[in-house]
């Protein structure tokens, strides 16, 4: 699925929450922390990481993918 920005960067754990990844921000840094999430193909564990365009995040057999505002 494509995520469109509406600013210039959008946190990890909020990307999480906006897409229902997460139903909660504690339940994104809970599997943020666990290692279940990937960004650009690397398993990522900084909960506050900055994602812009152009970047993907991966959970499970899910995949998002960050795309400019139009």
């Amino acid at each position: 699925m494509d995520f469109e920005l509406k600013d210039e960067y959008i946190e990890l754990d909020n990307l999480l929450k906006a897409a229902n990844f997460a139903g909660s921000g504690a339940q994104a840094k809970q599997f943020i922390l666990s290692g279940s999430i990937k960004v650009n193909g690397q398993v990522e564990a900084r909960v506050r990481r900055k994602l812009r365009a152009g970047d993907s995040v991966e959970f499970g057999e899910r995949r998002i993918k960050i795309v400019a505002a139009q």
